[in-house]
């Protein structure tokens, strides 16, 4: 890390992180790394104790392995969810499709494969802290340069120029900017924006999707990635960008 992560943390970085992981090495990896960027971390090696520390002291933020000694980590995703709010984000060795969609319909943020760039781990920490702190309060425009949505008149820009979508092209992409960072499984997005009885048509939504990509152009069009076999996440490119710079 850089000497600009030792830096005084603000309040929103000393928000307190639960780590749920058997494995010593991914303790003894994240938590100097989470606390020199200003977090508090609590540690969780089994499932039940995730449950107590969950418990004991609401975390603002859950880091959960999948594969944990004495539960399925999507039955702990499945409780943590139950009993609150708290966003989840997975840290798991499972690449399969099937684990990565049943853990983001059953409440997960974000989901991270092992092994994972640590840098783009604590973006995605920010994304997820940043969006539940301001979930009360939404914008009336959302940014992610050169991409600009006004929520309010419905309309699109890139870098300010106006783009025409049809209704069902904007609300796909206003639900993927009000997620940014987020993975948006197929089933999600299909039920959010032509309703419960087309959860199964997949390749509509590639084609929609393809239509999207190509009115926003280029730039903007490269901000709506492909996650294979899952959906779709609105890249939030400055947060990379910015933690690379540094």
């Amino acid at each position: 890390m850089s000497s600009s992560s030792a830096a005084p943390a603000t309040l929103r970085e000393r928000a307190v992180i639960l780590l749920v992981d058997d494995e010593p090495q991914i303790h003894r990896f994240l938590r100097p790394t989470l606390e020199a960027a200003g977090y508090e971390v609590l540690r969780a090696d089994t499932g039940a104790q995730a449950l107590r520390e969950a418990a004991r002291r609401p975390p603002a933020l859950i880091l959960l392995d999948l594969g944990l000694p004495d539960m399925d980590g999507q039955d702990v995703l499945a409780q943590l969810r139950a009993a609150a709010g708290t966003p989840v984000i997975v840290l798991s060795a499972r690449d399969r499709a099937a684990e990565k969609i049943r853990a983001l319909d059953a409440g997960a943020g974000d989901y991270v494969e092992k092994p994972f760039d640590m840098g783009e781990l604590l973006a995605r920490i920010r994304v997820a802290l940043r969006r539940e702190r301001g979930a009360e309060e939404e914008p009336a425009v959302l940014q992610v340069p050169p991409l600009e949505v006004d929520l309010v008149h419905r309309r699109v820009r890139v870098s300010g120029a106006l783009v025409q979508l049809t209704p069902r092209e904007y609300d796909l992409l206003a639900l993927l900017m009000r997620n940014a960072d987020r993975v948006i499984t197929h089933r999600q997005l299909l039920t959010a924006v032509w309703g419960p009885a087309h959860t199964a048509d997949v390749q509509y939504l590639r084609v929609y999707i393809g239509h999207l990509r190509q009115k926003l152009g280029a730039a903007a069009g490269a901000l709506v990635s492909t996650e294979p076999g899952v959906g779709y996440r609105l890249l939030a490119k400055q947060e990379i960008n910015t933690l690379d710079a540094k």
